[in-house]
């Protein structure tokens, strides 16, 4: 797709009223996947005790809650959707919240020594945009470190409902926006470009796995249609045949996943960190 195939300020506008509308379901079922990066994420960016820390696009603020967990001595979580700020506030009184864009953050230059991001970058109409803005608002010397999903043969979590749609036979529903391919950054070398031509150097990226348990496949059936964007949108607003014929793909695959008293799911994704000179 190129860029200016997609209209940014509508895939904005979409992503923000998505991500409040599942802000709840995120929290209590996709926050359980998201955080096997968050120590990853942290440990690439350096966080450790004295620092200030930016994390952007925060979510329900469990990495900026983490990064105050390590002594940072200031931590600000953004978000662009005000739904997530609110659950990030009310879970973590004592961290700072701020509404704010990624693309154009609400941030004066060279405030924080570590600015980070999880999962995130997928997610921004303009990513080189966003990192950019990343790179300005960190000092020199500072580090910048984001996480973004593998593909999907080895990110089981939702490869199975990629694999069950395109079983089934769906395509995107038409509400559904242009917008970034979700698994460009799964590409380590788009990835690891995209943060030096920002501007970052000693720009490494590493590869994470993990086995993520549930209860049952309808526990993850369930979770991703209830915590997710995209993903979920592109089965919840099929026709009801279709919806049904996605189901009975999706049981037939996440089979390969069960354990003794439930499903054990791959989770994988790739940490990508640089320093501003």
């Amino acid at each position: 797709m190129n860029q200016d195939e997609m209209d940014a300020d509508a895939f904005r506008r979409f992503e923000r009223t998505a991500h409040d509308e599942i802000a709840d379901g995120y929290r209590d079922f996709f926050t359980g996947v998201t955080e096997y990066a968050v120590d990853p994420l942290l440990d690439a960016a350096v966080c450790t005790s004295g620092m200030r820390v930016l994390d952007v696009a925060t979510g329900p603020g469990v990495v900026a809650f983490r990064a105050a967990n390590r002594g940072a001595s200031s931590v600000v979580g953004v978000d662009l959707a005000p739904r997530m700020l609110q659950l990030a506030s009310a879970a973590y009184p004592g961290i700072e919240f701020r509404l704010g864009d990624a693309e154009d953050l609400p941030i004066p230059d060279g405030s924080f020594d570590a600015v980070v991001s999880n999962f995130g970058i997928g997610h921004f109409p303009r990513p080189e945009r966003a990192m950019a803005e990343f790179v300005r608002v960190v000092r020199s010397g500072g580090a910048v470190a984001v996480s973004w999903w593998d593909v999907p043969v080895r990110h089981r979590v939702m490869g199975i409902f990629f694999d069950a749609m395109n079983e089934a036979g769906a395509t995107s529903p038409p509400e559904l926006p242009t917008g970034p391919p979700l698994f460009r950054f799964s590409n380590e070398l788009e990835l690891s470009q995209t943060l030096r031509s920002a501007g970052l150097g000693d720009v490494v990226v590493r590869a994470f796995s993990f086995s993520h348990r549930l209860n049952s496949p309808e526990e993850l059936w369930n979770g991703i249609l209830g915590g997710t964007v995209r993903t979920s949108i592109g089965i919840r607003r099929q026709p009801k045949l279709m919806q049904d014929r996605i189901r009975g793909a999706f049981e037939r695959l996440v089979q390969s996943y069960l354990v003794d008293g439930g499903i054990s799911v791959p989770v994988a994704f790739k940490i990508a960190s640089g320093q501003r000179p």
